[in-house]
């Protein structure tokens, strides 16, 4: 006979965390900041119509992100779409999609402290990178083992304080428009379309930026700890999306007029740090590099947590070993174990370069949006049936359009990020039929009842 987690003895996770809290995690893990980090390319590769590309990529996004609602709401557990393609689609491919989400979410870690080691060194020149990449690590493992209230509340600060570096970029950057506008029309439409203006290579930019918006489906990961979980989770979901949608088209507009070409800077694909200078003298400058180098902690500290909830999702059902990674802390309710070998691995930072953790992220991330879209097809159009008119859009339409633009992210992988991801695939594939003994049994499988 079953047993609910109220009756038995184990530890479990607390439920604390509130809508904003859940928000502000997801947009932390997003960053906002990160508009400035593909904002050049993206100039170069639309023609100066970034604004545009992001209100593609962002309609995409939120149809992939609507598919997570959907299927938290059927299972409002820690695992994401390793979870959801499990109980959808099968116990097997479950597990892959989980092996290879694991690239997005343990090396989003790894990402932040590179970028942040970046940022310090440019601050702190005369201190050793690796000791800066230590101390990043340090600094978000210690965060996290306090607990998830602790992150919640430390990653309100660092995110505030993004919004208002963007806050303030942007009100310069009106300032800046207007005493160039010499009496014409300061604010136009050019920025979001122009006669030169290309729906294919739109699509490409938009395709760059819809990596902007990893971090939405992390949310996903904080299940189990949040309050009215059913309600919370996908509003949560959808609300990051939205606005850090929102954040990136308004600052990238108005970027967009203040600086019409970037061919003049020394680094064209990373402008922001002269842009900065431009528009706010060394002061301005200053406070911008501190705010990227808060935009890594924060994204670094939020992907901790959803890594190590992930983890302990496979680890808990026994796919991953459970005596490592399905443990929770008797006091803390965290999965304290993952916590410190997420930090661990994100000491990988001291010798990986960005291109490769990138290439790994892009893969993981994709992966995982694929099998998202395709959960809700199978476990509520084709198994339950949900095919009256309104159902086929919400459940078969709408994760289609979510796939078909998520079909298009995978064309945009760079060769690099290809061959790690499956090389990674193929590895999970040898991990599983071993464990499985060649197909012959099936990876455990949780009940669900039990984790609401």
């Amino acid at each position: 006979m079953q047993k609910s987690l109220e009756h038995t003895h184990m530890p479990a996770m607390k439920r604390s965390l509130k809508l904003w809290q859940v928000i502000v995690l997801g947009l932390g893990y997003l960053t906002p900041l990160t508009v400035f980090d593909t904002y050049g390319i993206v100039t170069q590769e639309t023609g100066g119509h970034v604004p545009t590309a992001y209100i593609l990529a962002l309609t995409a996004m939120l149809f992939t992100a609507s598919s997570y609602g959907k299927m938290v709401r059927e299972f409002p557990v820690a695992g994401s779409a390793y979870s959801y393609t499990r109980q959808s689609i099968n116990p097997h491919l479950g597990f892959l999609v989980g092996w290879v989400s694991l690239l997005d979410y343990v090396f989003l870690p790894v990402i932040n402290v590179l970028l942040g080691k970046i940022y310090l060194s440019a601050a702190f020149p005369m201190v050793p990178p690796w000791i800066l990449g230590i101390l990043l690590a340090a600094i978000t493992t210690l965060i996290n083992f306090r607990g998830i209230q602790s992150t919640a509340n430390f990653n309100t600060l660092l995110v505030l304080f993004q919004v208002i570096v963007v806050t303030i970029f942007v009100c310069l950057s009106i300032s800046h428009i207007t005493a160039a506008s010499s009496g014409g029309a300061p604010f136009t439409v050019r920025p979001f379309y122009g006669e030169e203006i290309s729906f294919p290579t739109l699509l490409t930019g938009a395709a760059i930026l819809c990596f902007s918006f990893l971090g939405f489906d992390a949310v996903t990961t904080y299940t189990e700890e949040a309050v009215d979980p059913m309600k919370t989770i996908p509003r949560g979901i959808f609300l990051v999306a939205l606005i850090g949608g929102v954040i990136f088209i308004t600052t990238s507009y108005f970027t967009q007029l203040a600086f019409p070409t970037i061919d003049l800077f020394h680094n064209p694909e990373s402008p922001s740090p002269e842009m900065s200078l431009i528009l706010g003298q060394d002061l301005f400058y200053a406070i911008f590099l501190a705010g990227s180098i808060t935009a890594a902690l924060a994204s670094g500290i939020a992907s901790h947590t959803s890594a190590s909830r992930l983890l302990y999702a496979m680890g808990r059902e026994n796919v991953l070993p459970k005596k490592l990674f399905g443990r929770l802390h008797p006091t803390r309710g965290i999965p304290a174990r993952n916590v410190f070998f997420v930090g661990a691995v994100s000491l990988a930072a001291l010798f990986l370069d960005l291109e490769t953790a990138l290439a790994f992220i892009n893969f993981g991330a994709l992966t995982a949006f694929t099998a998202v879209n395709a959960s809700v097809i199978a476990h509520y159009y084709i198994r339950k049936k949900r095919r009256s008119l309104a159902d086929t859009f919400h459940y078969l339409i709408s994760p289609l359009i979510g796939s078909s633009f998520v079909v298009f992210l995978w064309f945009n992988l760079d060769s690099h990020a290809l061959t790690l991801g499956l090389i990674w695939t193929l590895a999970g594939i040898g991990y599983l039929l071993v464990s499985t003994n060649f197909f012959r049994k099936k990876p455990p499988v949780i009940e669900f009842e039990e984790a609401i």
